[in-house]
This record gives structure tokens, sequence and C-alpha cells, in this order.
């Protein structure tokens, strides 16, 4: 049976763009008769709140989706709360660690940062990390470990990485564009691409549906799945919807949030019809349930003129909303 998700971050409210990538996860696991399990993505403790996490279950339930499985609902995935998962991702870094995929990193961001701005540095390699600590010796890591404590990289093998995305095609990313990263911060913090190949492996997901913005990240964690000896899903990253000004949306604007909608008066209905014409899945921009959609659900197509994975609304679509 195919397995879909949505995993949001509860470090603000959901707003119309988050809003686009849970309807489409939804639909597309509603049309294939599979099934729909939320997790809350609260790894990163400082920005994350509980009151959050509660408010985005009542959007999501506002717009009509349900779910399977999740921290409210239960499941035999449990935990659905990301924070309560931690020694699993303790095992999947031990198992790492035996396989010598990873190395400590004493680098820190104003460090990098130096070597980006310098002429020939980071920014020539299109930000990606240089490898500084891959290559240093067992005296050299003594010493730097005396005074700081490391972080822990992911070996890269530094080869094109090329995948089929359910949307954007086949995709490649140049072995230099994708280099060694963090799996585990200096202040003992999982990342969230170690986080969400466990995850997604541990609960059996076999879709994931997400945003453009998520596309890079896709390669570290097809590595990931291999070097943990697990089965990857399929991915497919739809393309995120642009504000009335052509910027991408943001969790601090609140006037796109699925919340401030609703406490204009906005009818869900209004929302979902907006985003299923927008997406090409219905022909005109009534009203309609997320439910209505299952039948028509496809998946969504770069639009000619469109900046790449971005999704823009029109002026009078922006106006029914507002």
């Amino acid at each position: 049976m195919r397995r879909g998700r949505f995993a949001p971050t509860p470090s603000g409210l959901l707003h119309i763009g988050n809003a686009f990538a849970a309807v489409a996860s939804w639909l597309q696991m509603r049309q294939a008769n599979g099934q729909f399990a939320l997790r809350v993505e609260d790894i990163d403790t400082a920005r994350s709140r509980a009151d959050l996490a509660q408010k985005q279950l009542d959007d999501l339930r506002w717009l009509g989706i349900d779910w399977d499985e999740g921290p409210d609902v239960g499941g035999r995935h449990a935990p659905y709360v990301q924070s309560e998962r931690m020694t699993l991702y303790e095992a999947a870094l031990e198992r790492l660690e035996q396989a010598d995929m990873l190395y400590p990193c004493y680098c820190s961001r104003s460090e990098l940062a130096r070597i980006a701005s310098a002429p020939h540095g980071l920014a020539s390699e299109g930000g990606a990390y240089p490898g500084l600590c891959r290559h240093l010796s067992e005296e050299e890591r003594q010493a730097k470990g005396a005074h700081k404590t490391p972080a822990l990289r992911f070996k890269m093998a530094g080869q094109p990485v090329t995948f089929r995305d359910g949307w954007a095609g086949e995709v490649t990313f140049a072995g230099e564009a994708v280099s060694d990263f963090v799996v585990k911060r200096a202040d003992g913090m999982f990342s969230y691409q170690l986080a969400v190949t466990v995850d997604d492996a541990a609960m059996g997901i076999t879709d994931v549906l997400r945003g453009a913005d998520l596309l890079d990240s896709t390669p570290r964690q097809l590595a990931l799945y291999e070097a943990l000896g697990l089965t990857a899903p399929s991915f497919a990253h739809v393309p995120l919807i642009l504000g009335a000004n052509g910027e991408r949306l943001s969790k601090r604007d609140r006037s796109i949030t699925l919340a401030s909608l609703r406490d204009a008066g906005v009818a869900p209905e209004r929302l979902i019809g907006v985003m299923g014409f927008a997406a090409g899945w219905i022909d005109r921009p009534e009203p309609v349930s997320v439910r209505e959609l299952i039948p028509s659900f496809r998946a969504v197509r770069q639009r000619e003129g469109e900046p790449q994975g971005r999704l823009a609304l029109s002026d009078s679509l922006w106006r029914m909303l507002t």
C-alpha cells in the first residue's frame, strides 16, 4: 500500500504555500487509496512550539484534511513527534559511524562565511562545503577537539546524483553541488536530513510530496538511504506559491496564514478552489471541498513563463482570498 505524509515544522503558522503542499500530498494518497500520516518535525527545539503544532493541526482540519496516523490519533508508527524519536537517530548515527561514513567537523559558521567571501572561496563552488575537516590527521583532530566540540558530517561520494522527480522529471545534481553535510550539530541537535530520512523509512513512507524548496535536499537523503541500507521513497516537489508581490511566502507574514484567512471569514472551499485552479485540477476557481478534488488530482506541471519551482497566483485570484 502506498503511504504519504505531511510533516510541518511548528515554528510558525501554516500559510497558503504550506497548505498547497499538504493538500497535494493528501490528494495523492487519497486518490491512490493509500494511507496518509501526519508528523510534527519539532527537532529544532529552539524554534518549535507545542501551541503552534496544535494550531497547525486545527488549520489542516479546517481545510478538510484528515490523517490515518498522527500525534493526536496514534498509529503503529508512533510517536509522531520528532523530539520523541531521538533514539532512532542515535541508532542511525551509530550505523553510519561504524560504516566510516562520518567525520568530525570543527568549522564554525563564521569561518565558512569568511571562506565564502574570499576570492575563489565557497561562493565560487556554489556554497558547497570545501571538505576542510575531512582529511585531518588524528593529531589535528585531537588538537582542535581540545578547544571545540565538533559537528558530524556525512561523506558524500562527490559524484553526480540523478533521480526522477514526480513533478520535475529527471533531475541531476553535479557532484560538486552536493558536498559533505552535517548530520549532527556541535550542540547535539540532529539535522533535518538525518531525521527525515530515518523517520520516513521507519514509517514506511513510499511517496514524499513536498515543496520545491526541498528539492536540493533529495540527493543528500538518497545518499543516507543507501548508506543505511534503507529503501528510498519516490519524490515529487510541487512549486512554491508566490505572494501577491511575486516573492516567496513566509510564515512571518500573517496576512496569508490559514488562521488569518479563517479569522477573516474566508471559507476553506474558496481557498481550495483557488489552489485547485492554479494547479490545473479544476477549470474555474470556484469553491470546492478538498474531497471533491480527489478524482481530478494530477501532478503539477510548470507553466511557461513561470520561474522554476514557483507558482504565481494572478491578482484576481489573490483578491478572492483577501
